[in-house]
């Protein structure tokens, strides 16, 4: 049993036990976040696809927050001796998947 989840603006692939990495969401460590904004869900036999949204819940858990890797960019304009350097490092949740549930 798989679902297609929508949050933070992207699309995640999700099965029930696994662990996934999305951008920062407002919870504590061991809270439960549930998911409503399923896009596809599909059983062994049984397909729902969401217009817009399935009728189907996932429930995570908050594992913890982390910080991604430091991006680097650079400003520069030629022949004006202007040149500056800055970074950035996205935010980000790590959930465990624990129950993907249909409703109804």
């Amino acid at each position: 049993m798989y679902a297609v989840i929508r949050t933070g603006g992207k699309q995640y692939k999700v099965e029930q036990g696994q662990e996934l990495l999305v951008e920062k969401l407002v919870a504590e460590p061991g809270q439960t976040v549930e998911i409503s904004d399923v896009l596809l869900w599909a059983n062994d036999a049984e397909v729902s696809v969401g217009r817009p949204i399935a009728p189907v819940t996932v429930q995570c858990r908050c594992i913890g927050h982390e910080k991604g890797p430091k991006l680097r960019a650079i400003k520069y304009r030629r022949r004006k001796n202007y040149r500056r350097t800055f970074g950035h490092r996205q935010l980000y949740t790590r959930l465990s998947v624990e129950k993907i549930e249909k409703k109804g």
